[in-house]
């Protein structure tokens, strides 16, 4: 009798190591990958024909649902093609703020990766680590916006309002006696800049204890060295962005390359890939990391120095101070028509990209002159990559799908959108 070693297997639509509600069809010789066929389509949630029912305001806190852990960046691109659509100006001290909560979200984004990422391939005890710092950075998140998640914090022309003057504090518990709680509250005294200057002395420490316990580690090493190898020539061709280009050796990166905020005002550097294996871009991503740090001290530093407006003072574009409303007849119309039926965009379309923790997000947004999107089509970085899922995995063996999933750093509420 012949022995048949060819399978066809199901890998998802909900594997805990898919990142989300993917369906790939595996075809195997034996345990090695012949064919993997990324199906998606089953978180679909129609954002973007949403968007065109709601006004162009209301559309923000969409974006938040898109990359469930880069929040403020998916906002961030959203409002950047509308302020270009209208040619408004945004205060110096907003775009500051816009960048120092980009790389916070950015750290945040990386942590989630490198936590799961661990989790995926056996290191059962990295994601302990990245969430404890995780839960500092979702600290500020909520300190700035009132929600650790879906802030909805930037605004077109701005963001909502000033950094606060101190941070929240731990509250006695059953589970936090006195002693606990001076500990814990320590670094929260002071303002949000406070803390989080305090959190950047803090990082190097925690970010060379992951260092220790994965980049030399053997059973890491085997299991991401030259797994899923892309060259730079085919990173190209495939539409990589961001770590995974990055990772095969080309060093592009839209903030250095088309500047956008005061990325042009801070001084970092762009880590790069040799050999386009899962270990590089593994290694790219955890040098970012320190160098979001470093933009994030040079933003308090600046903070600090100059206060200022956070919000434009154009009152058709942006709502007026709370405290005019109930004493001037002119800010509670702006109030009243802001609220009620927002602005009218001039018609036009506009594109505006960001350098997303995962690689480019694009917002392509078309208006017909009316108070709500014509259209609205977002580049989801994830999307190209997944796309080469195939490619990546071909030759390799089924245990090395998690891996290479894993180094893409997929989520799917921005590929399904």
């Amino acid at each position: 009798m012949p022995e048949f070693r060819n399978f066809t297997i199901n890998f998802g639509p909900q594997h805990p190591a898919a990142h989300g509600v993917l369906r790939m069809i595996l075809e195997l010789d034996g345990e090695v990958i012949k064919h993997a066929d990324p199906h998606i389509g089953l978180l679909h949630r129609g954002t973007e024909k949403l968007i065109e029912t709601r006004v162009w305001a209301q559309s923000l806190p969409y974006m938040d649902r898109l990359d469930y852990v880069s929040m403020m960046c998916n906002e961030h691109a959203y409002c950047l093609a509308v302020e270009k659509l209208l040619g408004i100006k945004v205060p110096e001290r907003a775009l500051y703020i816009r960048v120092m909560l980009d790389e916070v979200t950015r750290i945040l984004n990386h942590l989630l990766w490198v936590g799961c990422h661990g989790l995926d391939v056996g290191a059962m005890s990295m994601v302990l680590y990245t969430f404890r710092e995780r839960e500092d950075l979702m600290d500020v998140y909520e300190a700035v916006s009132g929600a650790r998640m879906h802030a909805a914090y930037y605004r077109i022309g701005g963001v909502y309002r000033d950094l606060p003057d101190r941070m929240p504090q731990y509250a006695p518990s059953p589970w936090k006696n006195a002693a606990t709680l001076k500990v814990v509250n320590e670094n929260r005294q002071g303002s949000l800049l406070d803390f989080l200057e305090d959190f950047t002395e803090r990082f190097p420490k925690y970010h060379s204890d992951y260092h220790t316990l994965l980049t030399d580690n053997r059973i890491w090493k085997q299991r991401l060295v030259g797994i899923g190898t892309v060259s730079p020539e085919r990173a190209l061709q495939l539409g990589f962005t961001g770590a995974m280009l990055r990772g095969s050796g080309i060093e592009w990166d839209l903030r250095k390359k088309q500047p956008y905020a005061v990325y042009d005002q801070v001084d970092f550097d762009v880590p790069i890939g040799v050999n386009g294996d899962s270990y590089d871009r593994y290694l790219v991503r955890m040098e970012e990391m320190l160098q979001a740090n470093r933009i994030i001290r040079q933003c308090i530093d600046w903070l600090r120095k100059n206060p200022g407006p956070v919000m434009s003072d154009d009152y058709k574009f942006a709502p007026p101070p709370h405290e005019t409303v109930k004493s001037n007849m002119e800010a509670l119309i702006h109030h009243f028509k802001y609220f009620s039926e927002g602005f009218q965009v001039p018609e036009g379309e506009a594109y505006a990209a960001i350098e997303h923790p995962k690689g480019e997000f694009g917002i392509y947004a078309i208006s017909d002159g009316a108070n709500k999107p014509y259209r609205l089509k977002i580049r989801a970085p994830g999307f190209a990559h997944l796309a080469a899922m195939d490619e990546m995995a071909r030759g390799h063996m089924l245990a090395d799908v998690v891996t290479i999933i894993g180094s893409q750093d997929v989520v799917f509420g921005e590929i399904d959108r």
